[in-house]
């Protein structure tokens, strides 16, 4: 018996990924929850596990290919362990998800996917029920090719169902020109259908800063010229990485009133007692950076300070406070930001901190990190001292409220009793949310900061 292993859900919000590694070949003998797919997803890469036990007939896809939830990944014959191949079982219950039919076409107007309840006694992810003289017809998406010719495909349950809108293809590809999420204008047309006057309205109210509706509104995308007219061009696609950076700062930057607050920390004598510290971390397997002392600094800061652990519910008008002490750190890595959290800051001392900072860096660069991992800070630390810099002004890691950015630490003249003394000065960065914190806070905040760097030791156990 053949039985077809399709990409089961990832997780929340979650409907594809890039192909990095097929863990098995064609003939191979896998078992049921052995890993067989390495795939990136936003900022973490995970592992897939089979459903089913059996011999890989054919893999159907390539690595360093997107592939979606739902997609045919493998034909497993003499499998064990799921249904038959018309009822493909989800990785989560183990229960059978048929796949939707292929549909016939359907009209040019397509049903808003609010705008009609399913048959009577259809449940989401079974066939349609056949149509009845008042039902709307299965769903479909348009695209269009290089041509222009519009191509209409069946929509599957995961896909984004605000593409089920009234509208024609040429309404809809003036939309995509322009930068327009078609499923957020409003129609003027018989029965809500969206016209061209209606794309060009909501895109001058996009400009003005408003929806239609009164809500703010994402900005519209500027069409970039033909760069290729004035020489040679080479386009990447973004990495599933560089993708979520840039929407989630994007995000962060546009909803966050940012605030950067600038002081210095005279880390002379820190430095040396880092350097003492190191000789006895080398028996703990750890080393002691300046970025495990500053997780230490800032987690006793946060209980002085407990707005700088908050987020804002602006929806509910609240401000919610955290109980717990889970820090994130940016790495650098070669498929760009990542921002792994370490968790409980407060309850461990410096040695475990700047271990399980060192094993998460780590994982990071070898695209090791869970979902998890990258989950639940309340704080983000950011430290370019490796790389250089005097100052400068990171963005807040929403829903979090404050960043703290590390520069370079130089060695400086600094007037004391009397005579300049060369003097080790480390530049220190607070952004930070103005809608709960107000600059009086972030500068004490920040005084507080630099003033533990000059004398750490009380906080580092």
């Amino acid at each position: 018996m053949a039985i077809e292993f399709h990409l089961p859900e990832l997780g929340e919000n979650i409907d594809s990924g890039d192909l990095i590694r097929i863990l098995v070949a064609e003939g191979d003998r896998i078992e049921k929850d052995q890993a067989v797919l390495e795939l990136e997803t936003d900022k973490a890469t995970i592992e897939v596990p089979s459903p089913v036990s059996g011999t890989v007939k054919q893999i159907h896809v390539r690595e360093g290919t997107k592939i979606k939830v739902g997609q045919l990944i493998f034909t497993v014959e003499d499998g064990v362990g799921a249904p038959s191949a018309e009822t493909p079982a989800s990785a989560e219950s183990g229960s059978a998800v048929p796949e939707p039919p292929v549909a016939a076409p359907v009209p040019e107007a397509e049903p808003r996917a609010s705008s009609s309840a399913p048959a009577a006694g259809a449940q989401q992810g079974e066939p349609a029920a056949p149509a009845e003289e008042t039902s709307w017809p299965t769903p479909q998406r348009e695209e269009t090719d290089r041509t222009g010719a519009v191509i209409r495909m069946p929509f599957r349950p995961t896909e984004d169902k605000r593409v089920l809108v009234p509208a024609a293809p040429s309404v809809r590809r003036l939309a995509r020109e322009i930068g327009v999420d078609i499923a957020e204008v409003s129609g003027s047309g018989p029965g809500g259908r969206i016209t061209m006057e209606d794309v060009k309205a909501h895109a001058k109210a996009l400009l003005a800063g408003r929806s239609r509706t009164g809500t703010p509104a994402a900005p519209v995308v500027e069409p970039l010229p033909d760069f290729a007219r004035w020489g040679a061009i080479e386009r990447q696609p973004m990495s599933n990485v560089r993708r979520k950076t840039a929407e989630h700062l994007t995000y962060a930057w546009r909803s966050i009133p940012h605030v950067t607050q600038h002081d210095r920390a005279d880390i002379t004598d820190t430095e040396e007692l880092r350097k003492q510290l190191n000789g006895r971390a080398q028996a703990r397997a750890g080393k002691i950076t300046l970025t495990a002392i500053a997780l230490k600094i800032v987690a006793a800061a946060l209980k002085e300070f407990p707005q700088f652990a908050t987020s804002v519910d602006m929806a509910r008008q609240e401000i919610i406070y955290k109980k717990y002490v889970h820090i994130g750190v940016a790495v650098d890595t070669p498929r760009g930001l990542l921002v792994p959290v370490v968790r409980n800051v407060d309850r461990k001392n410096v040695f475990e901190v700047a271990v399980e900072l060192a094993e998460l860096a780590e994982k990071a660069r070898q695209r090791k990190l869970s979902r998890e991992e990258i989950s639940g800070g309340v704080f983000s630390i950011t430290n370019l001292g490796g790389i250089g810099g005097t100052l400068f002004t990171p963005i807040v890691n929403a829903p979090e409220v404050a960043i703290l950015g590390m520069s370079r630490a130089n060695w400086e003249p600094v007037h004391i009793a009397g005579q300049f003394i060369p003097r080790l000065v480390l530049p220190l960065s607070l952004s930070y949310d103005h809608r709960v914190i107000d600059g009086a806070d972030a500068a004490r905040f920040l005084r507080w900061v630099a003033q533990a760097f000059e004398k750490p030791a009380p906080y580092l156990e």
